[in-house]
């Protein structure tokens, strides 16, 4: 019953808008707590893969991202697709970006980790830092710019363990908002939280964001048939671009202003 109600939410709000699609493949801007394949935990939780089978058919899946991150995910239409980037992802040919809110100021403007990633290392499935049994892990981190009490950063993963990004910041000391599993933390963020001039109801007041500050905004590949080079964005969802909105109104940072222009 709870996935129904998951569900429904998600149909209200549309689970995905398409970015890029053709006969080879097809590149989505996912929402925010919806899996992208089957998840070994919940096998009835709402995937995208099923979602868009109706309008795309069967969809194979070349790479993943977390349940609660929002932003861009491809799948491959063809089993000579699937092959040929799934051989970019293995090879490193594929360039991510991912944008996050977290807490704070990071010491670093620019930082590379590459602490070793030990996937469902611990009690709560987490993914832990383990020199011993951790697999090769790099993140290149990049700072944006600080809005009061959070900074906007750019996250460039060269390798893709479950939950990299996450489990390296946690590792610096540093946690994207509304992360209850790496930083403790689910407090939504509100406006009155941020504008100190806000004289609103708090009891009527509703969250700007209120799920995983994390995005997966910029893709970069070889198209597997064409050969042409591509480099997707995807916009932030409602609820994350209103925020950034807020805090660029409020502290003049806006981690989209270079790309704008």
């Amino acid at each position: 019953m709870a996935n129904e109600s998951i569900l429904g939410a998600m149909q209200k709000k549309a689970p995905y808008t398409v970015i890029y699609a053709d006969d080879h493949l097809v590149v989505f801007n996912k929402a925010s707590g919806i899996l992208v394949a089957k998840d070994r935990y919940d096998e009835t939780a709402p995937r995208l893969d099923v979602l868009a089978e109706p309008e795309f058919g069967k969809l194979l899946a070349v790479h993943r991202i977390d349940k609660d991150t929002s932003g861009l995910i491809m799948y491959a239409r063809t089993p000579e697709a699937h092959r040929e980037l799934s051989m970019q992802f293995e090879k490193r040919q594929v360039h991510k970006t991912y944008h996050a809110l977290v807490h704070g100021r990071p010491a670093w403007e620019t930082f590379r980790c590459d602490k070793r990633l030990q996937v469902d290392g611990d009690a709560r499935h987490r993914t832990v830092v383990n020199k011993r049994f951790g697999k090769d892990a790099v993140t290149d981190f990049e700072l944006l710019g600080t809005a009061g009490p959070f900074s906007w950063i750019a996250a460039h993963p060269v390798t893709g363990r479950t939950h990299q990004i996450r489990a390296h910041l946690q590792e610096l000391g540093i946690s994207i908002v509304c992360d209850p599993l790496y930083s403790g933390n689910q407090k939504a963020i509100k406006l009155s939280d941020i504008k100190r001039s806000w004289r609103g109801d708090v009891y009527e007041e509703r969250p700007l964001l209120a799920r995983l500050g994390l995005h997966a905004y910029q893709i970069e590949f070889t198209h597997p048939v064409t050969e042409e080079a591509l480099q997707l964005t995807a916009p932030y969802q409602k609820d994350m671009d209103s925020l950034r909105k807020q805090l660029a109104k409020l502290f003049k940072t806006d981690p989209l202003a270079e790309d704008a222009e």
